[in-house]
C-alpha cells in the first residue's frame, strides 16, 4: 500500500512531527507510525482529517491505493468465480450420475451396484451443499444472480431489487423440486430391487 508513504511525504512537507500530526487528527503518536509503516490502514474519519490537514483531496491522499485495492478486489472476485465455477461443474457432473447410472448399476452389480450409486449420491448432495454455502456468501441466489456472478458482470441496483424479491418464491420450487426428484429416486429404486429380486428367484 502506498498511503503509508503519502502521510509520510505530506506531513514532512509541512514539517510536521508524528505527535504534531497525530494531536490534528487526534489519535496517538503510535497509530500515525503504525500508517506511515503500513501496519494498519486509517478509517474514513481519519482519512478526512488527514485530507483537511495535508490540504490535499481524498483522491490524492489514496489514489495509489484505490488502483492496488481495486486490483487486489479484481483478483478475489476471480477466483471466488473459479472455485464458484469449479464446485458448480463437480456438482453438475455428480448430479448426471445420480440420475444416469442407477440402472446400470443395479442390473449388473446389484446390491453392489446400489452401494455404489448411494456413494454418488451422498457425494453429489455434499456438493449441493458446499455450492449452497457459496452461494450463500457471495449473496448470489437466482438464476439471473449466478449468471451474472460467473460472466463477471454486476446488476444494477434495480435488477438486483427485482432478483432479491424472487428468491423466497424460487427457494419453495426448488424444495417442491427436491422432494419429487427425491420421491420418484425412491419408487424407481423400490422398483428397481423388487423386479431384479424377482428376476433372480
Amino acid at each position: 500500500m502506498e498511503l503509508g508513504t503519502q502521510i509520510r511525504k505530506y506531513r514532512n512537507e509541512r514539517t510536521l512531527s508524528q505527535e504534531a500530526l497525530a494531536e490534528k487528527v487526534y489519535v496517538s503518536r503510535q497509530t500515525v507510525s503504525n500508517w506511515e509503516n503500513d501496519k494498519s490502514y486509517p478509517d474514513v474519519k481519519s482519512l478526512m482529517l488527514l485530507s483537511e490537514v495535508f490540504e490535499v483531496s481524498l483522491d490524492q491522499l489514496i489514489k495509489g491505493d484505490v488502483e492496488i485495492m481495486k486490483e487486489q478486489i479484481d483478483q478475489i472476485d476471480q477466483t471466488d468465480q473459479k472455485r464458484f465455477g469449479r464446485l458448480s461443474n463437480i456438482f453438475t457432473i455428480l448430479f448426471l450420475a445420480v440420475l444416469i447410472t442407477p440402472v446400470p448399476l443395479v442390473h449388473f452389480l446389484s446390491y453392489a451396484g446400489l452401494a455404489i450409486w448411494i456413494v454418488i449420491l451422498g457425494a453429489g448432495s455434499y456438493a449441493a451443499m458446499l455450492v449452497e454455502r457459496e452461494k450463500k456468501r457471495l449473496d448470489i441466489q437466482t438464476y439471473q444472480e449466478i449468471i451474472a456472478f460467473t460472466e463477471g458482470k454486476a446488476l444494477s441496483e434495480i435488477e438486483k431489487a427485482r432478483e432479491e424479491g424472487k428468491r423466497p418464491y424460487q427457494k419453495v420450487l426448488l424444495v417442491i423440486a427436491s422432494g419429487v426428484l427425491g420421491l420418484v429416486v425412491t419408487v424407481f429404486f423400490l422398483w428397481l430391487l423388487g423386479d431384479s429380486f424377482h428376476y433372480r428367484i
